[in-house]
């Protein structure tokens, strides 16, 4: 067995045993693009041998993707088949967990018309509601995980071959999610102990507010009150611990969907819908964006921001330092689960209802009391740098340093 061989073998066991967690007599259903074949079925492999009674796999092909959007009617895209739907919910309510491979090409849809991406996206969002939903509150495992693809591989490394390209990713994938380490299982159990110590600290320091300062960025959040931080390793509802992202560098917390105020400004390209939003800035007033500028994707960005109401309000405040694996690799990765794990960065649009005390047994009407956003989409941006500085405000109004330049500001034993 050669190199890749082995690596692929222990990617697809870390993303079953670590990702998923798939127990004894679940279903795991997969959502793949064509080029995740060797892998997916290496992962079906090794869910059956944990016990899963079936592996359901939906295959995507962004070539068909594109197809589609360059010739079919307007109309197509106020559509959504609502059998899948269903499905997805039914496979949800009946304790299925759920693996995304997220690959993206960020140029597929670079010449389509942004209002037929965001008539489509915004559909999509609407049949799919109650099985995100699910997922956002934990209720099933989850995972993403990625795969190189050719489109996405000569993006990142344009001067290389294809061929070359995609081995160059597979090494830069392995290396960052720990799979080419001894026992990338144990070394992903050490790393999420690691983050839980950080969730630890920040969740005793309650911050009421968190200040944002760096070049172009000059910005205050209020957190809910009893928010939760999280990172690293989840738990669903029937008490299985699952790795939502691999990889992960990230703490993450719950924004007050009004208490948003100041200007801040991207720091990595926005991959959005098979269009890249780059150079923008967004104005806050009392929650909500009021302007927005943007060197690339304007238009793109004015849709994202006109899903809905809440499409313009943050769900998410997340801390990575600029040491993170994946930003010292000095690579765009174009892709967000990748880019979100190399700099902090936010969320428009819906929270995570465990980001509040006993949020995932609320109704819709009691978190929006208590300040959470809700609404159609959950976008990551990427804001952090080297030049980032965030302080915590206490409840007695005391300022302490939390990052500078980009990292901790302090050490945890």
């Amino acid at each position: 067995m050669n190199e890749l061989e082995q690596n692929l073998e222990k990617y697809a066991a870390l993303a079953v045993s670590i990702g998923v967690n798939v127990q004894s007599g679940q279903t795991l259903v997969v959502n793949a693009p064509l080029d995740a074949a060797v892998l997916v079925r290496k992962i079906a492999k090794k869910a059956y041998e944990a016990g899963a009674k079936h592996v359901y796999v939906e295959w995507n092909d962004e070539d068909l993707t594109y197809i589609k959007y360059k010739h079919a009617p307007d109309e197509a895209f106020l559509e959504y088949p609502m059998w899948r739907a269903k499905g997805m919910e039914q496979l949800a309510e009946e304790g299925a967990a759920f693996l995304t491979i997220y690959s993206p090409n960020p140029d597929l849809l670079k010449d389509i018309d942004p209002k037929r991406i965001a008539n489509f996206t915004k559909t999509a969002s609407q049949a799919l509601s109650n099985y995100r939903s699910a997922l956002m509150a934990d209720k099933n495992c989850w995972s993403l995980i990625s795969v190189p693809t050719p489109a996405w591989a000569k993006k990142i490394f344009p001067d290389l071959t294809e061929e070359q390209a995609i081995s160059k990713l597979w090494d830069v994938i392995f290396d960052v999610t720990r799979v080419s380490l001894a026992d990338p299982i144990q070394a992903w159990q050490e790393h999420n102990d690691r983050l839980a110590k950080m969730v630890e600290y920040l969740n005793s320091k309650q911050y009421k507010q968190l200040i944002y300062e760096a070049p172009g960025t000059n910005l205050t959040v209020d957190l809910v009150d009893n928010h939760v931080w999280h990172g690293g390793a989840a738990v669903s509802e029937n008490g299985v611990r699952f790795n939502p992202n691999i990889p992960t560098e990230e703490v993450f917390t719950m924004p007050h969907k009004d208490g948003v105020n100041g200007t801040v400004r991207n720091t990595k390209p926005l991959n959005y819908g098979g269009n890249l939003i780059d150079g923008f800035s967004l104005t806050f007033k009392d929650g909500k964006v009021v302007d927005f500028t943007a060197e690339k994707g304007y238009e793109t960005l004015k849709h994202l921001l006109d899903t809905d109401e809440g499409a313009r309000h943050l769900g998410e405040v997340a801390l990575v330092p600029h040491q993170s694996p994946i930003s010292t690799s000095n690579l765009i990765f174009y892709n967000t689960l990748f880019d979100e794990n190399a700099a902090c960065h936010l969320a428009l649009g819906k929270a995570y209802p465990t980001n509040i005390k006993d949020g995932a047994a609320m109704s819709k009407e009691e978190l929006a009391q208590h300040g959470v956003n809700d609404s159609l989409i959950h976008e990551d941006f990427m804001i952090g740098s080297a030049e980032l500085n965030i302080d915590g405000v206490t409840k007695d109004g005391k300022r302490e340093p939390i990052f500078r330049n980009g990292n901790w500001a302090f050490e945890l034993e």
